[in-house]
């Protein structure tokens, strides 16, 4: 095992934290060190300074994506805090289909992990508007920072236990058999998401303001200055009376948004 010492430590997740956001506390440092030993030794690298001067002087950026890749936790799972999609189902895409007079829906799937939330909107969508579908532009934006499970997104494919959750209906017509274990889900459902690799602290580069964001459980791994930058960041990028979901687990502090609270993990500018 190559140990990482708290300098070294320090050293690297203060790059990360520059670089992404993201915050690894000092009780990860074993998790870090653990989830680095493959990478090191395939590198043969002996010690995390040496590592840590090859990332930063690869000019590919092929070991800055390696390393945000094993760093970042994806844990997501379909129909995860359901309430939300019924929420979305039931009370803003009926206000969205009254009110876009431009019919141009503009969703953001922040932080899509594998591709389960991106793809369970987008059922949700084609189950909504059917045969009116081809009058609308109901493309779905879907990013994370990982590579690897932007590959994992693209691809669709799923255990079948993964699947329980979902309605028979959804099962029958928006995915197939891939194999004895696996579904994959079908082309039409995947011609509505465009996934893109996307960095939450550069600038965000939208030309049009967006209707609904989801950014859940990502929020946790960043401190509350960068929190509260990003949130800011959501709020001027969506339209007025556009909705935010965030996860259970996080907040907003309302003294310092303009979001107005709707329910647990919901909230709507304006």
């Amino acid at each position: 095992m190559i140990s990482i010492t708290e300098k070294e430590f320090k050293q690297l997740s203060e790059y990360i934290e520059y670089k992404y956001g993201i915050n690894l506390r000092p009780e990860k440092q074993v998790l870090v060190m653990g989830r680095l030993q493959n990478v090191l030794n395939s590198l043969d690298i002996d010690n995390f300074t040496d590592y840590f001067t090859h990332v930063i002087s690869d000019r590919t950026e092929n070991s800055e994506q390696v390393l945000i890749d094993r760093i970042t936790t994806n844990h997501t799972f379909f129909m995860r805090e359901a309430e939300h999609f019924e929420y979305y189902k039931n009370k803003i895409l009926p206000y969205l289909v009254r009110n876009v007079k431009s019919r141009d829906l503009r969703i953001w799937s922040a932080g899509c992990s594998t591709g389960e939330e991106p793809y369970t909107l987008a059922m949700i969508n084609r189950d909504c508007f059917g045969n009116e579908k081809v009058n609308w532009d109901t493309q779905i934006l879907a990013t994370d920072i990982s590579q690897k499970v932007l590959e994992t997104a693209v691809k669709g494919i799923y255990n079948n236990e993964e699947l329980l959750s979902l309605p028979m209906y959804w099962k029958t017509n928006y995915l197939k058999k891939y194999n004895s274990r696996c579904s994959i889900v079908k082309d039409l459902i995947k011609e509505d998401i465009i996934f893109r690799k996307f960095n939450l602290m550069d600038n965000f580069p939208f030309r049009k303001k967006l209707h609904v964001i989801f950014c859940r459980n990502v929020m946790i791994y960043f401190d509350n200055i960068t929190k509260n930058t990003l949130i800011k960041k959501f709020y001027d990028i969506l339209e007025y009376g556009g909705y935010l979901f965030i996860g259970h687990s996080e907040s907003i502090s309302r003294e310092k948004t303009g979001f107005r609270y709707i329910m647990p993990s919901l909230y709507i500018k304006g």
